[in-house]
């Protein structure tokens, strides 16, 4: 019972900083990434799909997006979804195919991403801190039932707090990267 609390306290983490890792992709730093636009929702047939799934999204150059639609007559509705999704981009169409150039960020910009790619790490410690609260909870209820001695709770909830504290560090470590990322000029 309480290696399967510590392992479920190792699953959560890793989803949190899954999750984070995904939410910092989104994040537009110098350079163009396939998936700061490929979660834009697009209207496929009445059905708000990822732009991912509807089109073939490339990087030919370092600042330079491009979307090829599967379908020919998605390309006006896909350039008004990167329009609208607020990411300051500015689409160009060519014939079938979309070209997305990165403009260039400001100190302000980079400043607000910074702030952004922070919360986003703060809001992942807090899942891994519910999880710890969590597996804390379980290992409590077993010692009062008797399932499991004073002893082995202690170990573990020092084994517990070894794994939050290591998640805590990846994450910062995560955010910290991206963070140079985005102030790189």
């Amino acid at each position: 019972m309480i290696d399967e609390a510590l392992e479920e306290l190792q699953q959560a983490n890793t989803k949190a900083h899954e999750s984070l890792v995904r939410e910092l992709g989104r994040l537009r730093a110098g350079r163009a990434n396939p998936d700061l636009i490929a979660g834009i929702r697009v209207d496929y047939y009445g059905t708000p799909t990822p732009l991912g799934q509807v089109a073939n999204i490339a990087v030919p150059e370092p600042r330079l997006l491009t979307v090829k639609p599967w379908e020919k007559n998605m390309v006006k509705t896909i350039e008004k979804a990167i329009v609208e999704a607020g990411l300051d981009l500015n689409p160009q169409t060519d014939g079938d195919l979309i070209r997305v150039p990165m403009p260039t960020l400001t100190e302000d910009r980079r400043k607000g991403l910074v702030k952004m790619a922070k919360k986003a790490g703060e809001d992942a410690k807090v899942v891994v801190r519910k999880a710890r609260h969590e597996a804390k909870d379980v290992l409590d209820a077993l010692q009062k039932d008797g399932d499991a001695s004073e002893d082995e709770c202690d170990r573990a909830r020092k084994k517990l707090e070894e794994i939050v504290q290591a998640a805590q560090t990846h994450i910062d470590t995560t955010v910290g990267n991206k963070e140079k990322d985005i102030l790189e000029v």
